[in-house]
């Protein structure tokens, strides 16, 4: 028998998810450089980065996908917005968004296995942009996920390359959370 009064009582732990932040800021020299200090003094990991302009003059848009329980984000939002360029932070975790991210793949290709790797890209919708004697260079565009599915399939013909860009996000104007609708798909 088990003395459970020994046994140390569970506390909550904080949940820990990735979060999709995106910020708006003004187009400073080294505004990126005190967001990355940022995160480095508070031991943060940042998985994903891009930046780009937004369709104001003088302001962009970097978007990140940082590790952390719902505290550390809010924390991390207090400490970004005390910086002088951001304007804006906004969590897109729970928002309803259209996600994308841009992948280069060079996958090994022979004679012999080219047409079922070409067949397996349009699957994805894939695009073959560079093919050599060995392999082939495929462009993908997709969601996160479409991302990890098309490295699964095609790893097994040997990656040799693979170059992607962060995630870049934006609410949905429509509101329609299709991650939700994706969930009751699975359930029928």
């Amino acid at each position: 028998m088990v003395n459970t009064a020994a046994l140390p009582t569970p506390t909550a732990v904080p949940q820990t998810i990735k979060h999709t932040l995106a910020v708006l800021v003004e187009d400073e020299a080294g505004v990126l450089t005190r967001i990355a200090g940022l995160f480095a003094r508070r031991g943060f990991n940042i998985e994903s980065l891009a930046v780009g302009p937004t369709e104001n003059p003088g302001i962009s848009r970097i978007t990140m996908v940082v590790p952390g329980d719902e505290q550390v984000i809010e924390q991390l939002t207090k400490q970004l917005y005390k910086l002088i360029n951001v304007i804006k932070v906004n969590d897109l975790t729970y928002v309803p968004c259209v996600e994308r991210e841009l992948m280069l793949l060079k996958v090994n290709a022979t004679s012999l296995n080219r047409a079922e790797i070409i067949d397996l890209a349009q699957i994805f919708r894939a695009r073959v942009v560079d093919v050599s004697e060995d392999s082939l260079t495929l462009e993908v565009v997709g969601d996160p996920g479409k991302m990890v599915a098309i490295v699964q399939v095609l790893s097994r013909f040997g990656l040799r390359e693979v170059a992607r860009t962060g995630k870049i996000a934006l609410p949905r104007e429509s509101g329609v959370n299709t991650e939700y609708l994706k969930s009751l798909e699975r359930k029928l």
